[in-house]
């Protein structure tokens, strides 16, 4: 029987151990998607205990929580911190086959060095470890970047936000990671929204475009862009239900932002038509300015209306959705080639069923500008565990090419989550190290060590233009 989560967890071969401790562990992160707050980089914020870091806005642990029956007071209510760690360990003991277990246990003896399992019984002993560790100097936001081995970090960013925060951090000398904005265009997209005229009237305000149809709505977004390209973003990222294939006349696209802005009910397929044509348009702007498009689609969201009317979105109470027509995708992606302005495109579905069709997808569309141009991306959200990220890499390696992949993002709210890179790695070695000693693929450490280097770092330095060293080694 192997060990509990030793330095060879998941790694089932000699060569899935070489391949991760020679190369995969000693290679840098590249964040290039997260949700955690730069604010919060700005001012090194300390926490003051692990349930702050842990459970202050993960919406994973509150779904498992739930789950065990455990009432909302002791997940996102008003107990003691104290409480809600005891509830959420006594929960981990019956996660078993759960990614959050693993992660969880990744966290606590990375960051703080406790090795056991966690449980009701051990939580207070790791509650009094982890403490004391965060109060020390070397466990604030930035040190625990450094920790992790990040190089740089992609945020997640509204058209209308300031970017106060990452012109502060970029005029830091003292913290040496990159914190660069990305594109986030969701408001600006969902005309259905009661909220739509709202955000219209602060873009219009911060863009200093009067903003009167469609059109304008796209000069003003184009303001933006360029306002956020100043500030080193090159990134966009989209939530979408699907990605959709309706076109329209200017006449209709008009037609439907009055009305959205004037609150007026939206069809269905007006809705479709305008999300379409807003999806083009921005598009071929990121194309012109050699932007990355990240299309996330396949969630059902804010499911649980009692939960989402008091707590808001993200909170837990979303699901798969399995309507995705890949018809619909491949004739978006033509609209954008035919004229020579598909921008680079990374594509998640929230259902692992798309995952063929993504694939054969690519394949349509790639293109001699970069390696990979359109991508699949990692698995995303529901599918980050164990199967699901094999799943998706052996998807890819049969219908594409499998060591162009630009690899794990953190997709997180947590300074702690840089660990599921490490469980991506080790899953990928295990992968590969599997196909070398079942003869599937030579025994060639140089041209293996290339692939996990490449896809656990380099890949995505390169394919976003990021200003960093490929090479760059992790200093452990």
């Amino acid at each position: 029987m192997k060990p509990f989560m030793d330095k060879d967890f998941l790694l089932e071969t000699e060569t899935a151990k070489k391949l991760f401790h020679d190369y995969a562990e000693v290679t840098p992160i590249l964040d290039y998607h997260c949700h955690i707050n730069p604010r919060e980089i700005y001012e090194d914020r300390k926490f003051e205990n692990i349930t702050q870091v842990w459970l202050g806005g993960d919406h994973y642990k509150w779904r498992q929580m739930r789950s065990n029956g455990i009432d909302e007071k002791y997940i996102t209510g008003d107990s003691t911190d104290r409480e809600k760690f005891q509830k959420y360990a006594e929960t981990l003991e019956k996660a078993i086959g759960n990614p959050l277990y693993h992660w969880s246990h990744l966290e606590l003896q990375r960051y703080f060095g406790f090795y056991k399992p966690l449980s009701g019984k051990t939580a207070g002993e790791a509650w009094d470890i982890a403490n004391a560790a965060l109060q020390r100097d070397d466990m604030t936001v930035r040190n625990l970047i450094r920790k992790s081995g990040v190089k740089l970090i992609c945020t997640t960013d509204d058209p209308v936000d300031t970017l106060e925060w990452h012109e502060k951090i970029a005029a830091d000398d003292s913290f040496e990671v990159p914190v660069l904005p990305a594109w986030r265009p969701d408001k600006a997209m969902n005309v259905e929204k009661p909220e739509y005229p709202e955000y219209i009237a602060k873009l219009a305000e911060v863009s200093s475009v009067e903003i009167g149809n469609f059109k304008s709505l796209i000069e003003a977004l184009k303001v933006r862009m360029d306002y956020f390209a100043k500030r080193g973003c090159c990134v966009s990222d989209h939530a979408l239900e699907y990605v959709m294939y309706a076109p329209a006349t200017d006449e209709e696209l008009d037609a439907i932002f009055a009305k959205g802005v004037a609150n007026e009910p939206i069809t269905r397929e007006e809705e479709l038509k305008f999300k379409f044509s807003f999806m083009i348009s921005v598009a071929k702007q990121y194309n012109k300015l050699g932007w990355a498009m990240q299309l996330h689609y396949g969630c059902k969201r804010d499911n649980n209306q009692l939960i989402y009317k008091a707590m808001g979105p993200d909170t837990g109470v979303d699901c798969i959705n399995n309507y995705a027509p890949s018809s619909e995708l491949a004739d978006f992606m033509n609209t954008l080639i035919s004229t020579n302005e598909l921008p680079k495109t990374i594509i998640y579905s929230l259902n692992p069923n798309d995952n063929q069709a993504i694939g054969t997808i690519l394949g349509c569309f790639q293109g001699p500008e970069t390696a990979g141009k359109i991508q699949q991306g990692s698995a995303w959200w529901f599918n980050d565990h164990k199967q699901g990220m094999m799943d998706q890499m052996i998807s890819l390696a049969n219908l594409g090419l499998l060591g162009n992949f630009i690899g794990m993002l953190t997709d997180s709210r947590s300074f702690l989550s840089y660990t599921r890179h490490e469980y991506f790695r080790r899953i990928l070695c295990n992968l590969i190290g599997g196909w070398v000693e079942n003869g599937e693929f030579p025994d060639d450490e140089e041209q293996l060590g290339n692939i996990i280097k490449d896809i656990s770092y380099r890949n995505a330095v390169r394919y976003f233009g990021f200003d960093l060293d490929p090479e760059e080694k992790l200093n452990k």
